[in-house]
């Protein structure tokens, strides 16, 4: 009897052995996407094993998931007017499938969890248009006339739809300009807002959100000014740092509050050149005590600059709203250039999301107002009812349908130039590693605890490693 004891307390003994070694070297997934495009989203098997010493030509990442920074938020595209009148044109069943290949997670989605959209028109509506259109001459302080105008036609269906597919979807408002009658040239292009409408404009930015909530749709941010430095596009408005300070500490902040709106308040939302800009804005204690992070594009200046901005006000977020792909570029080097400075370099200098511009146009660049982009390629090509796939469909596919919202990045480093690493601790226990290679064919080590895990990777070409 003794002996049988002892039997089974060794047979649970090995069990226990094997479901640790199990769980220790657990079955990893690599998945691959090349700049020439043959291949996309390719799954390979691996198998992490016991540290070990490997050949020299083996690049080695070195990943501490010890050491953690931010918390991520999502991915995801601008959902502009014009990308939702195109969706919305498609016949009922390829319009379902599209949304949930795109705020989908089962296989083959892309997993979008953040997106932007214009609070009026953006330049990719088919026409400029604000919730308080007036006759040349009119004003309405009071915002009596006030309605979400166009954005009731295809927006705000496709919005309910993408919400129903993915209720915890986050959703970012920008503005492009207020109404015409709040300028001070008038006009849709370029002007500053008068002073004497500071007050007003805030008012709208309320009315928005809660008229926004009322149709079942929370706006999670706002950005106080699409591309404040550019009063060129079509519409726009021009917001310098002072300006912005006096908005929100004297105006958006108090209101907000009285009006007890929840919504965070991001500043700045454009280029990496001036990271000044926010610094002084978040350098006012009242105006910071109202915002809860900036925003960056990478049309000008380089990503470190967004630690810049951290590394001054370390308490508040970072975030990366805006990257276009044109007409004119090629597969293979906007999705390497994308992953390298617009994914992985923006992470790594703290952004918490990343969102490309734009979700969808049609064959020809369309639609877009007077005077706004015309190259602008979205991550869908939609004419009529066909729909293709384009670059940024991969660009931001490869950490959206595997980095899940609240992953945590974690220290992650690599001992060649050519091959780049962010590492991430997910909500599931799991953990994962982008990498991106922008050199020849290697052989890369990634080693973390007491594992490693050995994959190739082709010439310039990027893996997200999930095990």
């Amino acid at each position: 009897m003794k002996n049988t004891n002892l039997h089974k307390v060794i047979f649970l003994f090995i069990i226990s052995i094997t479901i640790t070694n199990s769980n220790l070297f657990a079955q990893v997934f690599q998945y691959s996407t090349t700049a020439n495009g043959l291949e996309k989203f390719k799954e390979t098997a691996l198998t992490a094993t016991a540290i070990s010493a490997t050949d020299a030509s083996v690049a080695t990442i070195q990943m501490d998931a010890s050491k953690s920074f931010q918390t991520m938020e999502g991915f995801g595209f601008a959902l502009t007017g014009g990308s939702a009148a195109l969706i919305d044109q498609l016949p009922e069943a390829k319009k379902a499938a599209l949304l949930n290949e795109i705020f989908g997670n089962e296989s083959g989605a892309l997993g979008v969890s953040y997106i932007r959209i214009s609070i009026g028109a953006s330049d990719l509506d088919a026409n400029v248009f604000s919730y308080d259109d007036l006759k040349k001459g009119e004003t309405d302080s009071l915002l009596l006339k006030f309605n979400l105008s166009q954005d009731t036609l295809h927006l705000i269906p496709i919005l309910k739809k993408a919400l129903t597919i993915n209720p915890s979807l986050q959703i970012m408002a920008s503005p492009w300009s207020p109404p015409t009658w709040m300028k001070t040239n008038g006009a849709s292009m370029g002007g500053h807002l008068l002073k004497k409408y500071y007050a007003t404009y805030a008012n709208y930015f309320i009315k928005y959100i809660i008229a926004m909530q009322k149709q079942g749709i929370a706006i999670t941010s706002i950005t106080l000014q699409n591309e404040p430095e550019h009063g060129g596009n079509n519409p726009s408005l021009l917001m310098d740092a002072q300006e912005q300070t006096d908005f929100l500490a004297n105006y958006i902040g108090p209101q907000f509050k009285a009006a007890n709106i929840k919504t965070h308040v991001i500043l700045f939302d454009h280029n990496a050149d001036h990271p000044n800009y926010p610094i002084a804005v978040l350098n006012n204690a009242t105006a910071k005590s109202f915002a809860s992070g900036t925003a960056f594009h990478l049309y000008l200046g380089n990503e470190s600059a967004l630690s810049e901005v951290h590394n001054a006000h370390p308490d508040k977020k970072i975030y990366f709203t805006e990257q276009w792909t044109g007409a004119k570029g090629e597969f293979g080097g906007d999705l390497m250039w994308h992953l390298e400075h617009i994914i992985l370099g923006t992470i790594n200098n703290w952004s918490s999301a990343v969102i490309e511009w734009n979700l969808a146009a049609d064959a020809k660049f369309n639609p877009h107002t007077p005077g706004g982009c015309t190259e602008c390629k979205g991550a869908f090509t939609i004419q009529g009812d066909e729909v293709s796939r384009n670059v940024s469909y991969y660009i931001i596919g490869q950490v959206s349908k595997y980095i899940p919202v609240g992953a945590i990045r974690v220290a992650s480093s690599s001992n060649i130039e050519s091959i780049k690493t962010t590492g991430f601790k997910l909500p599931n226990g799991k953990k994962a590693n982008l990498v991106v290679n922008t050199g020849s064919f290697q052989k890369v080590k990634l080693q973390e605890g007491n594992k490693q895990i050995i994959f190739e990777m082709p010439a310039k070409s990027a893996s997200t490693i999930v095990w």
